[in-house]
């Protein structure tokens, strides 16, 4: 399994796209929860709180890597849990200047398969 998300960035006069990548994380804050909280759903668990942890990380003009550092909950009221700790995840982008996206790519995680009987 490997998810991607794409948020709009807003571009400001005079300013590089590269600086708009906090303003942008910040503003969809819960969208960037339902992208994150893909990789946790087997554990029964969402993903609240994301912020970036760290400057971006660039490897060319336009793409690099980040760390996203959030809350990761674990609720289940029949079972009487609620769970809270902190984690982080590093996630690929790419920023497209044409269309002023910026495309998250999160890490490969192998599914697996069913076990032979």
């Amino acid at each position: 399994m490997q998810e991607t998300w794409s948020l709009q960035l807003k571009e400001k006069d005079g300013e590089a796209l590269s600086s708009s990548i906090p303003s942008a994380l910040k503003e969809n804050q819960k969208e960037l929860g339902i992208f994150l909280s893909y990789y946790f759903k087997r554990e029964g668990a969402v993903v609240e709180q994301v912020l970036l942890k760290e400057d971006p990380e660039f490897y060319t003009e336009n793409s690099g890597q980040l760390i996203l550092e959030f809350d990761l909950v674990h609720f289940n009221a029949c079972l009487a849990i609620h769970e809270q700790k902190k984690e982080e995840l590093k996630v690929d982008f790419l920023i497209n200047p044409l269309t002023m996206k910026l495309i998250l790519k999160g890490p490969y995680w192998p599914e697996r398969g069913m076990d032979d009987i």
